[in-house]
């Protein structure tokens, strides 16, 4: 058996210095004016060194200018120069509006077109047909609104046209259409559309007090009377129409005679006797008359 050695010490050293000899770095300039030197020479051609910008004690110090700007004490405002302003003179510019004349109005109305639609319950379509022409006359006569009854969705449809005279007119067609919804008869809703202080009530009987059974039908009789007597003197002490429909209560009538008529209302609810609430009507249509004397 031949055991031959091989020494490869020698080329690992030669690799290594290589290696070190590649990884050495550039020598550090630590002088900028030499190397611009240096350079210039290598070049081609005189070079002149006065045109390197130099630093000088007076490029370093900041102009009078600059301090200035950037000092804020120093800095103010010319309150001379501005002109001096009135707010009352601006207050009373942005305040006054000259009113619109019955000719802008009417243009206003002629180009913006409102519509409602007043829902119709079953039960009183049957009364609508019957006074369709009661019903539609005054609002196309009075408020000059177009109207039209929709058999299928079961509603009544208001709309402006060019003989609208007031802005307010299709809300006061509103009104009428669903206070003849409500019950009322038409002579009685028609107030809605030649007065302007009437309104429209309405509350259930269990917004005052929680009835079942025949406590509710008392309460409810209570409130009509034998044959809708206290139902009318109601009516006639306030000055109001009231419409009884099955739990819900309707008044129809001005701010304060809606308030004396739910007041006496209410309290028959309560289970107070109609000869006591009639006392009540009684010194309160007094005072009433005394007012309008």
């Amino acid at each position: 058996m031949v055991v031959t050695s091989v020494s490869t010490s020698s080329t690992v050293t030669k690799k290594k210095t290589r290696r070190r000899e590649g990884r050495k770095k550039a020598p550090r300039i630590d002088d900028p004016v030499r190397s611009v030197e240096e350079h210039d020479e290598n070049m081609e051609g005189p070079s002149d060194l006065s045109a390197l910008p130099t630093s000088t004690d007076e490029s370093a110090k900041p102009t009078e200018s600059e301090h200035n700007v950037d000092d804020d004490d120093t800095l103010m405002i010319d309150e001379s120069a501005a002109p001096a302003l009135n707010p009352s003179d601006s207050a009373t510019d942005a305040l006054t509006f000259e009113p619109l004349s019955a000719a802008a109005q009417q243009a206003a109305l002629a180009k913006k077109t409102e519509m409602r639609r007043i829902p119709i319950p079953p039960h009183r379509m049957t009364p609508l047909k019957n006074d369709w022409v009661n019903v539609f006359g005054p609002l196309t006569e009075l408020l000059g609104l177009q109207v039209r009854m929709n058999v299928q969705r079961r509603c009544v449809e208001l709309r402006t046209s060019k003989y609208t005279k007031e802005v307010g007119a299709i809300q006061k067609g509103a009104d009428f259409v669903k206070a003849f919804a409500l019950g009322f008869d038409v002579n009685d809703a028609i107030a809605l559309l030649r007065m302007d202080d009437l309104y429209l009530d309405s509350f259930e009987i269990k917004d005052v007090k929680t009835l079942h059974g025949d406590h509710l039908a008392r309460a409810i009789g209570r409130i009509a009377g034998h044959s809708g007597k206290t139902k009318f003197t109601i009516e006639n002490a306030s000055r109001t129409r009231v419409v009884l429909a099955d739990t819900k209560i309707h008044i129809l009538g001005a701010f304060q005679n809606i308030k004396i008529a739910r007041d006496a209302i209410v309290s028959l609810i309560l289970g107070s006797p109609p000869g006591k609430v009639y006392a009540g009507l009684r010194t309160v249509a007094s005072r009433m008359r005394q007012r309008a004397v």
